[in-house]
């Protein structure tokens, strides 16, 4: 198996984990929050796809994000900032939020998903062995390596996805 294969089947996995998680939620429990500290499961999902969106278009590909591109951004009732990921919101900006609907939410999350794996298949052992700066972080890493980090973002987030809607409804997140 190719590295590339390994990461793209590592996201494939969770990707149909969060797909199940998310198969029956209607839009309140999307927008539900366990405790007035935690995330919705609609705020995960940004949270997710922005991160694999600004990752893979702007730091691995040098090219616009989805988010901008097709217009995701003025959907989403987020100030427009193509460096957001939710990374540093208070608990006032989480609990302020209004996501939109639920097609749009699920919109931008497989649109990410169709860029994210045409991109990474078209990858060489090559362009994996390369050394880069993958802003924020200033130390120089394999492109293997930050991949491999983004790859664990994803499936964090995604598990917390499955986690809330068994919270929420129970057994169903994965068939």
């Amino acid at each position: 198996m190719l590295p590339t294969e390994a990461i793209l089947a590592a996201h494939k996995r969770n990707w149909d984990m969060v797909d199940s998680a998310l198969s029956d939620l209607d839009y309140d429990l999307l927008t539900r929050r366990p405790q007035d500290h935690c995330n919705s499961v609609a705020w995960i999902l940004w949270h997710m796809s922005r991160v694999l969106d600004t990752f893979i278009n702007t730091r691995l590909m040098s090219r616009e994000q989805v988010w901008d591109k097709n217009g995701w951004v003025a959907q989403f009732n987020i100030p427009d900032n193509l460096e957001d990921r939710g990374v540093g919101w208070t608990e006032q900006d989480v609990s302020s939020w209004e996501p939109p609907a639920r097609h749009i939410q699920f919109g931008y999350y497989e649109e990410v998903k169709a860029v994210f794996n045409s991109s990474v298949q078209d990858l060489t052992d090559e362009d994996l062995s390369e050394s880069r700066v993958f802003l924020p972080v200033e130390t120089p890493r394999l492109v293997a390596d930050a991949l491999g980090q983004v790859t664990w973002d994803a499936i964090a987030h995604g598990g917390q996805i499955a986690y809330l809607r068994g919270l929420f409804v129970g057994n169903g997140w994965h068939r």
